[in-house]
């Protein structure tokens, strides 16, 4: 009898791709389209263009598009334009998904007047599947778009435990919850593999972290096996002296445990000010980091409030008052 499993909703890829993607935008390019990443001025930053994103899709027909970005980057030849990078991350085969990202690309040249760089990352398990081009041909008009696609199935498994990229890890732990949907102990172990990985392919602190979060997402596990893999994961660090991922990011297993209600709320204030600091100053120093672990909810909730308007890191744990 198969194994009774966990599942979240049919978007259950969606949040986690949305945050990595965010976090490490210039690794994906790097990652998934080194061309461009090599053509972008890194040094100009780069934004996030939600606004626009939902003013380009606003009354469309073609679906749901919750997974797509649209992001402003500079070009690094010295052209006085941006672009707008078009990333879509579709987990299953979808009706139309050319005209989507047709509609797309002309909808923010008309109404920005920009270059549209179409990425389709594919991250279903139909293998025929590889949607590349919109185009039609009537009575000599012709229309074609053609966008870039890559197939997460395309990538070696071996090579991708080779590589230091975030993109490689994200993309190996997908495969794996593809393959591992309903088959718990499978899954278990692959969970565990990937954590490991984390710490012998050289990410640092924040990295494994963050990658932490998307392999414990998309690899989700029944409460008994969840607990098994984070006695492990803390025996792990015990060894290794590496306390990241359960100095901080033990929400769910310490509430699960009993640990009790005010540490639960500790936990979770500490989690929420991590990724505030993460989203607007980058990567936290480890000093940072071991402060928030060890802090006390009215320290955590003095922190978030500061947050507002500081400027720096120094500015939200100052001493002075």
């Amino acid at each position: 009898m198969m194994e009774q499993e966990e599942i979240h909703s049919n978007d259950e890829f969606d949040v986690p791709w949305k945050e990595i993607i965010e976090s490490y935008f210039p690794d994906l390019l790097l990652f998934f389209l080194p061309v461009a990443h090599d053509g972008i001025d890194w040094g100009r930053g780069f934004e996030f263009l939600d606004k626009e994103l939902s003013r380009i899709t606003r009354e469309s027909l073609i679906g749901d598009r919750r997974m797509d970005k649209l992001v402003k980057v500079w070009r690094r030849d010295g052209v006085e334009l941006w672009l707008l990078i078009h990333i879509e991350v579709q987990g299953n085969r979808k009706k139309n998904f050319e005209l989507g990202m047709y509609v797309y690309q002309y909808r923010a040249f008309d109404l920005y007047q920009v270059p549209v760089v179409g990425l389709a990352i594919l991250a279903d398990e139909d293998e025929g599947w590889r949607p590349t081009e919109f185009s039609y041909d009537i009575w000599g008009v012709k229309q074609l778009y053609r966008f870039i696609s890559v197939k997460l199935l395309d990538y070696s498994e071996a090579e991708l435990e080779q590589s230091n990229n975030p993109f490689a890890m994200v993309t190996l732990a997908h495969l794996h919850a593809k393959k591992t949907q309903h088959r718990t102990e499978d899954r278990y172990h692959a969970k565990w593999n990937l954590i490991r990985k984390l710490y012998q392919n050289g990410f640092n602190r924040q990295q494994v972290i963050d990658l932490f979060r998307f392999i414990d997402w998309v690899l989700h596990l029944p409460e008994e096996a969840d607990k098994r893999l984070w006695k492990k994961i803390a025996d792990f660090e015990e060894r290794k002296k590496m306390p990241y991922i359960s100095s901080v990011e033990r929400f769910g297993q310490q509430i699960g445990e009993g640990i009790g209600e005010k540490r639960g709320i500790q936990i979770g204030e500490a989690t929420i000010l991590m990724r505030q600091l993460q989203h607007r100053f980058g990567t936290v120093p480890d000093w940072a980091n071991e402060k928030i672990a060890k802090a006390e909810p009215p320290s955590l909730e003095e922190w978030s409030l500061r947050f507002v308007n500081a400027q720096s890191l120094d500015d939200v744990f100052s001493d002075k008052v």
